[in-house]
């Protein structure tokens, strides 16, 4: 599988919003505005083994978020490599939460068919 895009940074402090509809993120400032929606990564942390991630690019708030899956470590601090594969989804405005929340997991399904398959 090959990436499409590369980004690196040290994660820092998001709003928390992430994490209290149930998915964490990492957060590294986005200085590329030609990236933008969901797409299934693999996040490299201080060079080790990669883990498969959900990554949410927008452009508006200019940061990028990375949930790693079935992963709950803090790791504020840490360089991070985030290599984009696949674009699931443009960004898209939801009505609440609840909306937002099954468009996650459904976007979660995808990148773990993604790479499965």
């Amino acid at each position: 599988m090959k990436s499409m895009q590369i980004i690196r940074g040290k994660v820092q402090r998001g709003a928390g919003r992430g994490k209290i509809l149930g998915y964490p993120t990492v957060n590294l400032p986005l200085k590329d505005s030609t990236i933008s929606g969901v797409y299934s990564a693999l996040v490299y942390l201080d060079n080790k083994s990669p883990h498969v991630a959900a990554v949410f690019a927008d452009t508006v708030r200019e940061i990028i978020e990375a949930h790693l899956l079935d992963f709950q470590d803090e790791i504020y601090g840490l360089n991070v490599k985030i290599e984009l594969h696949k674009k699931i989804r443009d960004s898209r405005k939801f009505n609440n939460d609840d909306e937002l929340k099954t468009a996650i997991e459904e976007d979660v399904v995808k990148i773990r068919k993604y790479f499965i398959d």
